[in-house]
């Protein structure tokens, strides 16, 4: 198990995707320790005095990749004070907390794979298709919904993945052409892996509806594997 480290980094770039979307490049002050993919860090915005109490924090997935750990990045959507807050604060050049790794969302890389991810929901899985490796990967489906598709921000490094790996399969569903991640559309393509296990990664609500739909179809509630944010 990894040791929970606190890191100082420095903000490199702010990248705005329209409708209070945003990545952020970050270059941290030590090489951060080793994570897996879909771990998340704590991502303070105050400064963090060693020994002291740790401030005022919210999670995000790791997007980079394990091993790349002299950077990195995240993505996230405004949705409340806090990431309001780093909507007006975070710019470039300016220093923020992180400690990690943390959690256990971690996708089973010898075992068939469903993905859904919802959104900026996608960050909890950009790090494992990347660490992809053709020769031994299992056969992954990623269902991947946003709202336009201008926000589909990881759609391109999905789809170079999928170029590099062909055992990967990626569909981008937006909802403004009257798209939907939806259990039934997919089922065709889900029927031809072998016992896969599904994860999925979005707003609550999606997870429940797609839950549901699972269930349904008679997938075992512990093939099932959710990573909730809000």
């Amino acid at each position: 198990m990894a040791v929970v480290r606190k890191i100082a980094c420095r903000v490199e770039r702010v990248t705005d995707h329209g409708e209070h979307v945003y990545t952020v490049e970050l270059r941290p002050s030590a090489l951060v320790p080793r994570f897996k993919p879909g771990q998340f860090l704590h991502l303070a915005l105050d400064e963090y005095v060693p020994g002291g109490f740790w401030p005022d924090s919210r999670v995000f997935s790791i997007a980079s990749p394990p091993l790349q750990r002299d950077r990195l990045e995240i993505t996230y959507a405004v949705k409340g004070a806090f990431t309001s807050r780093m909507e007006r604060e975070l710019s470039e050049g300016c220093e923020v907390w992180l400690k990690l790794p943390y959690g256990e969302f971690v996708v089973d890389a010898s075992r068939d794979a469903v993905l859904f991810a919802g959104g900026t929901g996608v960050t909890a899985f950009t790090a494992f298709l990347q660490s992809l490796v053709a020769k031994t990967a299992p056969r992954v489906l990623l269902f991947y919904g946003a709202r336009t598709p201008e926000l589909f921000i990881y759609g391109r490094l999905a789809e170079a993945c999928a170029r590099e790996v062909p055992s990967l399969t990626c569909k981008l569903v937006a909802e403004a052409s009257a798209g939907v991640l939806d259990v039934d559309s997919a089922w065709p393509a889900i029927e031809r892996l072998d016992a896969p296990l599904f994860y999925l990664s979005g707003p609550s609500e999606m997870l429940a509806g797609l839950t549901r739909q699972l269930r349904g179809r008679g997938v075992p509630e512990g093939n099932i594997r959710t990573d909730a944010w809000e």
